[in-house]
Formats: C-alpha cells, sequence, structure tokens
C-alpha cells in the first residue's frame, strides 16, 4: 500500500510539472508549407529528439548542433533548423511577423535574394537567420550614424562660447546606443568565429550530407558542402568586420570632436581669463595714480589749490601716468604669452646640411652593398 501510494504522488507530481512546462509559440516553415502551432517544451523536445537543455537557449547568441538539429539563437530570435523544415520559437511581441510571412517564407520558397538556393534547406535556413540579424545591425548603425554626425556638427562649431548642454545630453545617449552596437557585433563575430576555427563544427551544420546518401557520394567526389557553410559564415562575418569598422569610426569620429569641444572651450575661457587679466591691470593703475587725487583731496590746505591749472594738471599727470602703467602691464603681458621663436640656423650650417645628409645616404648604399647587417647601418 505504501508503495502503491508513493507510485501514484510521483505520477501525480510528473503530471503537475507537465501542465505547468513552458508553452513555445511556433512557427514552421518547409518548402511550400506555413503552419503556426503551440508546443510545450516536453512534447517539443521529444519530437525533434533532443533534450530538455538544448532548448534552453542560455546563450544571447549561439549556433550549434546537437543529433542533426541546428539550434540557432541571435538574441530574442529562438530557432531550430533540420534538413526538412526550420522551426521559430516564442515569436509573439517580437514584431517578427512581419519578416517571417512576408520576407522569410518567400526566401525559403527561393523567391528572394538567397545565393544558397540551390543548396540543401539548412542552407537557406542559415542564410536567411543571418541576413536578417544583419539587416538588423545595419539598420542599427544607418539610424544612428546621421544623428551622431548632425549632432558632432551642432557641437564643434567654433562661433559658440558655450556648449548645448540637450546636444550634449542627445550625443550621450547616442554614444550608449554605439556602444551597444559594438558589443551585439563583437558577439555575433566571435559566434560565427568560433564555428570557423572548428572544421568538425562546419562539418555538423551540413544536415543533408549525413541523412542523404547521394549528397554524401557528391562530398566524396569533390562537390563539398562543408566548404560552402564555411563560405556562407565567413561572408556574413566579413560583413559583420564592415560594420564594426563603421562603428569604430564613429567612436574615433566622437572622441576626436570632444577634443576639439573641450580646446573650444579652453580657448574661450584663456580668451575670458586675459580680458579679467587686462581690466585688473587697468584698475591697479587707475587705483596707483588716483592716490595724488586722494591726497589732494584731504582736507588739507596748501598753496597749490589757488592756482587754477594745478587741477587739469594733476588730473592730466593721472591718466597719462596710469595709461603708461598700464602700458608697460600690457607689454609685459604680452611678452610672456607669445610662444617662442625657434632657434636662428646659421647660414653655413644651411648650405653644409645637403652636402652632409648626400654623404650619408652615399655611405648607407656602401654599407648595403658590402653586405653590413642591419645592426651596423644605424652607427654609418
Amino acid at each position: 500500500a505504501g508503495r502503491l501510494g508513493q507510485q501514484g504522488a510521483a505520477e501525480a507530481s510528473q503530471a503537475t510539472l507537465a501542465s505547468v512546462s513552458p508553452v513555445f509559440a511556433v512557427v514552421m516553415f518547409s518548402t511550400k508549407n506555413i503552419f503556426m502551432i503551440e508546443k510545450k517544451k516536453t512534447e517539443l523536445y521529444q519530437e525533434l529528439d533532443l533534450q530538455a537543455r538544448d532548448l534552453r537557449f542560455q546563450h544571447l547568441m549561439s549556433i550549434t548542433s546537437r543529433n542533426n538539429r541546428i539550434i540557432m539563437r541571435m538574441e530574442f530570435l529562438k530557432a531550430v533548423i533540420t534538413p526538412e523544415f526550420l522551426l521559430i520559437l516564442d515569436y509573439r511581441n517580437l514584431n517578427l511577423e512581419h519578416w517571417l510571412c512576408n520576407e522569410l517564407a518567400a526566401q525559403l520558397a527561393g523567391e528572394g535574394q538567397l545565393v544558397t538556393y540551390s543548396l540543401p534547406f539548412e542552407f537557406r535556413a542559415i542564410e536567411a537567420i543571418l541576413q536578417y540579424w544583419i539587416s538588423k545591425l545595419q539598420g542599427r548603425l544607418n539610424t544612428l550614424q546621421p544623428q551622431i554626425l548632425e549632432t558632432l556638427e551642432a557641437l564643434v562649431d567654433p562661433k559658440l562660447l558655450s556648449v548645448d548642454r540637450s546636444k550634449l545630453h542627445v550625443l550621450l545617449q547616442n554614444g550608449k546606443s554605439l556602444s551597444e552596437l559594438e558589443t551585439d557585433l563583437k558577439v555575433f563575430k566571435e559566434t560565427i568565429l568560433e564555428i570557423l576555427d572548428e572544421e568538425e563544427l562546419i562539418e555538423e551544420l551540413c544536415l543533408t550530407k549525413w541523412t542523404d546518401p547521394r549528397v554524401f557520394e557528391e562530398s566524396a567526389s569533390g562537390i563539398d558542402h562543408a566548404e560552402e557553410m564555411e563560405l556562407l559564415l565567413e561572408n556574413y562575418y566579413r560583413q559583420a568586420e564592415d560594420l564594426a569598422n563603421e562603428a569604430r569610426e564613429l567612436r574615433v569620429l566622437i572622441d576626436d570632436s570632444e577634443s576639439i569641444i573641450f580646446i573650444n572651450l579652453d580657448s574661450h575661457r584663456n580668451v575670458m581669463m586675459r580680458l579679467n587679466l587686462q581690466l585688473t591691470m587697468g584698475t591697479f593703475s587707475l587705483s596707483l595714480f588716483g592716490l595724488i587725487g586722494v591726497a589732494f583731496g584731504m582736507n588739507l590746505e596748501s598753496s597749490l589749490e589757488e592756482d587754477p591749472r594745478i587741477f587739469w594738471l594733476v588730473t592730466g599727470i593721472m591718466f597719462l601716468g596710469s595709461g603708461l602703467i598700464w602700458r608697460r602691464l600690457l607689454s609685459f603681458l604680452g611678452r610672456h604669452l607669445e610662444p617662442p621663436l625657434p632657434p636662428h640656423v646659421p647660414a653655413l650650417l644651411k648650405k653644409t646640411q645637403p652636402a652632409a645628409s648626400r654623404m650619408e645616404m652615399k655611405s648607407d648604399l656602401k654599407a648595403e652593398t658590402l653586405g653590413l647587417s642591419r645592426s651596423t647601418l644605424p652607427n654609418n
């Protein structure tokens, strides 16, 4: 009785786990038909002859082969490829309906721009998914590039005395998006390069080669599908490399523009500091000779205040002395702020320099003809 009770509890727990197992919304593509179904995870991996861990999709981007099945994940895009059909899992709420119904179906049927249409079905499926992902990355770059260039053009304008903070905020957001794009491109390239470095992985991706005897014989006779698969992956690796170079050029442009912005701000800051220094010098000059006016303004009697010409004489001396001192201080400031002149080169050295260079070239040529080592050439 105890044994029967334990067996019934185990069956009940298994039934409970099966009832709560995740359900995949699946689109199945064959060469001619499209089916949209819902399958439990347990049923799906049993029908595909896979393990439960194969459908976990724990990596953000991966291309693996299990039991003559190709399991692909491009972030949100999850697919399983067999020699007869292609399964797209969890396509809902991902805005994939347009691509699935209008583009992917036509490509797999041979109406698209796929190069691998004459090859087995798995080649078309892999190329269609890689083409979709490259087009997504290209679209993100095409969206970011004009925004970044427009923002940089507005920020680098030398006429601006200050930087628009709204433009800086836009540049910061675009810089973050560009960093995410660079990361996605790097992961995509590493995923493909991991397969290209292993011959066995490339062979495992050629599913029809191991299921169709005719294709296996053609491969043995020289028409190898593994080479076609390698060329296909290299093509999309090269496209990803080109996109990564364009993104890298944008990153360098942003860094250079930041340097230009800082230089412009430093230049305007130096102008303001110099103006402030000049005004300080002028104030110092006026206050220095203003002591004469202070002395005459005290309530002390002398014989000078009775002469009507003394006021104009003292005022003239004050302004003239202030101007002369200010001029002297400005010349001192300009002399210390101007860059130093290059050292003077005597005419004799200028005339003898070409002759010396010719002698050096002759000695180098002579040393090369004698077969001297590289270590002795600098000494000559």
